[in-house]
């Protein structure tokens, strides 16, 4: 015999009996002894505390008529307290009319026994409510379980879904020379620009509608995505060590166009979009406008540019400003503060950049923690 099985047969419940006359207390102690554990109260303060301080309680015996505080108001009490709710109530008392048990079964009793007690009926019916407990806790138990598994595995969904994106995402950055050695850390960084902008905004009047806990996760996750139409870019020109030429300059502008064909493609195949993909997409697409209307592909302007992606612009052009890349060595973080001040409310949201100005320590401290491997070289 198991160990674990023997311990199961071995168990004895524990049955609290409440009742201020100790001729009753006496009978129902002789009664269940051979079966079960009991305790005593007797009063309704002492049950409430017996209760409260005995976390493997399966059963109450509660009498009715006690001085100070009645049976029914000490169930009410047992039933209010989180901690003793769940435990089954069973009243002994000699009021029993039906509009007395009806008041009982009314304040949480499972059960209502008149006085004097019938020994086989009140064995039977403690063993029923026992065997429900039992199945109740196991019932519990069991949902429990499957409430972790769903929690672990959607985790690991999470986990999973995160790690594809960001290898997605890190196919357009490999093109475009914005990898060395490796590190990859382009995507992280404005990852954590872009959710340190919308926490600083959040509770602003232009933005708090927009700006909810749950969005602000979701274009956390969506950020890795808006450079992933460089993909269909070709490589001499990404790649170009100097300044593009204007044809080559209205190719590179396409990958805008292809992000959010990508991303309309994927909701297609998913027969319709989500929030996540939403955002995703504004990023993608709408990453390169510029306040004033001067940027691409749409020409957008003011707050006709999504909010997703007036955030993604200055974390963005912050990192392409102190990052190297073929075509340029970085800026310090002085002189990209710089540059940056002079796009306010032409190439930048005001309030946004004002933002950016304000949290400006905390990027150049998230620059250095992500910094790529060559720059620490």
């Amino acid at each position: 015999m198991s160990a674990a099985l023997k311990d199961k047969q071995q168990y004895r419940p524990t049955i609290l009996i409440v009742d201020d006359t100790p001729d009753n207390i006496m009978l129902l102690s002789r009664l269940l002894k051979d079966k079960y554990h009991t305790k005593v109260a007797t009063n309704g303060s002492t049950a409430l505390q017996v209760a409260a301080a005995t976390p493997d309680l399966d059963l109450i015996l509660l009498d009715v008529m006690m001085p100070g505080m009645d049976g029914y108001e000490t169930c009410r009490q047992l039933k209010a307290n989180p901690a003793t709710a769940e435990i089954p109530v069973i009243f002994l008392t000699a009021k029993n009319q039906i509009e007395d048990e009806a008041m009982g079964l009314s304040v949480g009793a499972v059960d209502y026994l008149g006085k004097p007690i019938s020994p086989p009926i009140l064995f039977a019916r403690v063993s029923t409510h026992l065997t429900l407990r039992a199945a109740r806790k196991l019932l519990q138990e069991h949902n429990q379980n499957l409430e972790r598994m769903v929690q672990q595995r959607t985790a690991q969904l999470l986990l999973m879904q995160e790690a594809l994106i960001l290898a997605m995402a890190s196919m357009a950055e490999m093109r475009d020379g914005k990898v060395y050695a490796k590190s990859a850390n382009h995507l992280r960084r404005t990852q954590q620009y872009m959710r340190m902008l919308a926490m600083r905004l959040r509770s602003h009047p232009r933005f708090a509608a927009s700006l909810t806990d749950e969005n602000i996760e979701l274009m956390y996750k969506s950020a890795p995505l808006h450079d992933i139409g460089k993909v269909a870019i070709p490589d001499y020109i990404l790649q170009k060590q100097g300044k593009l030429d204007p044809e080559e300059f209205e190719v590179m502008k396409l990958h805008a166009a292809y992000g959010r064909d990508t991303i309309m493609l994927a909701e297609k195949h998913l027969g319709g979009s989500n929030s996540f993909l939403m955002f995703a997409r504004e990023i993608a697409h709408s990453h390169q406008e510029k306040w004033d209307g001067s940027g691409y592909p749409e020409s957008l302007s003011g707050d006709e540019i999504p909010v997703s992606a007036r955030l993604m612009a200055v974390a963005d052009v912050y990192d392409a400003l102190i990052s190297r890349r073929v075509y340029k060595p970085p800026f310090t973080h002085d002189q990209s503060l710089e540059i940056m001040r002079q796009g306010r409310g032409t190439h930048f949201d005001p309030d946004v950049l004002d933002a950016f100005f304000a949290l400006q320590e905390e990027f150049a401290r998230i620059a250095q923690e992500f910094a790529d491997e060559e720059e620490n070289a």
